[in-house]
């Protein structure tokens, strides 16, 4: 049996997505800055697609553009808010995505700015008072915090962290590749400048992502070139992927409420699960208090198989990501375990959902884990 439980890495496509891209891989395939009727008919499709995502996050189509991804995205707000606004300080968390971390420490080095962590729980939830203290002891600011972890699954509270941005004239960052398509986002009750978002996340095409920019905030591009995306970005746009990426929110937006009440089902049923068949097992991040209903990281016990657990795992055909430098293979393990002061000696494991999965797979994955970690052995060192 093949089980896939590593839907925060990427989903896969939908088959309805795909059917809406095709046509334009194949019949409607004109550039879309050509004046004539092939490149006319491909300019409507992606501004057709730009005002469905627009009308998603209730903003002006004016304030989408689409990018290669997440990873751009992150990197055009940050570089260009900080070279273009003037901003000689910055705030992040030591959990962010490594978009955003190393782009501002890269930023920090070259002396360009002053950057500061806000503190965090031990669950891994930000300290916002922390965060205001920061915000009124430094000059105007930037801030980055991700609207939810990509390893723990945290949710941000976007809207009292905005109030605080706004409070201080901050400039405020949200990393929302994990959220997006999963969440209603209203962004005329946020204050919030930019976001970000990956297509692959839900079920679209890999390769492709858009930036708001708040129409508050004027920056320059990352990437120069034609006078594509209103001379936000340069370069022929991915066509086929913009269309896709429409159409896996439109379907997001139609499901969401459904999906979410069936993986939250999914995650719930796996944590009692594990609860029984390893009574030590613990989880990593708020695991279901204000956590995203897709992640759920687990920390399992000390036993020799638990040094080979995703290997094992990948063996017995399961596919989940690791959290540790024992499941890693890394030196030092995962950043944001790191972050939030885990205990990266013990072995973690990242089980993400989504819509594809079954409570089969569930059981399935349960009863390997029970051959990896048996009772008498599953108990905290």
């Amino acid at each position: 049996m093949k089980v896939y439980l590593d839907n925060a890495a990427t989903t896969p496509l939908d088959k309805e997505v795909l059917e809406t891209m095709l046509p334009y891989m194949t019949e409607h395939f004109g550039n879309p800055s050509s004046i004539h009727g092939f490149g006319r008919k491909t300019r409507a499709a992606i501004e057709g697609a730009r005002k469905s995502v627009a009308k998603f996050l209730n903003v002006s189509p004016s304030e989408i553009f689409f990018t290669s991804g997440g990873t751009e995205a992150d990197n055009q707000a940050i570089r260009c808010s900080i070279n273009d606004l003037g901003i000689k300080h910055a705030i992040t968390s030591k959990i962010e995505h490594h978009a955003v971390l190393h782009t501002l420490e890269a930023l920090e080095q070259d002396g360009i700015i002053k950057l500061s962590f806000v503190k965090l729980t031990p669950n891994g939830h930000v300290d916002l008072e922390h965060l205001e203290q920061l915000l009124k002891e430094n000059e105007r600011t930037f801030v980055s915090l991700m609207h939810a972890n990509n390893e723990i699954g945290n949710l941000l509270p976007i809207e009292k962290v905005g109030s605080i941005c706004e409070k201080y004239n901050a400039v405020f960052h949200s990393d929302t590749v994990q959220t997006m398509g999963h969440y209603e986002m209203d962004l005329q009750k946020i204050n919030v400048h930019f976001i970000t978002c990956a297509a692959h996340k839900f079920h679209g095409p890999k390769g492709i992502g858009f930036l708001y920019i708040s129409n508050k905030i004027k920056i320059n591009p990352l990437i120069y070139g034609g006078s594509q995306e209103r001379n936000m970005r340069g370069g022929t746009e991915n066509l086929y992927g913009i269309i896709g990426l429409a159409k896996a929110l439109e379907i997001a937006q139609r499901e969401m409420k459904e999906h979410e009440n069936y993986i939250m089902g999914l995650k719930t049923y796996m944590i009692e699960q594990l609860k029984a068949i390893i009574p030590s097992v613990e989880f990593n991040g708020a695991c279901l208090d204000n956590c995203l209903y897709t992640v759920l990281n687990v920390r399992f016990p000390h036993t020799d198989n638990a040094e080979m657990l995703l290997f094992n795992l990948d063996i017995a055909g399961i596919g989940a990501s690791g959290g540790s430098a024992c499941t890693s293979g890394s030196s030092q393990g995962s950043h944001v375990l790191r972050g939030i002061g885990t205990d990266i000696t013990r072995p973690s494991v990242r089980f993400s959902f989504s819509k594809y999965n079954t409570k089969k797979e569930i059981d399935y994955t349960i009863s390997k884990l029970k051959e990896l970690f048996p009772v008498k052995e599953a108990v905290k060192p």
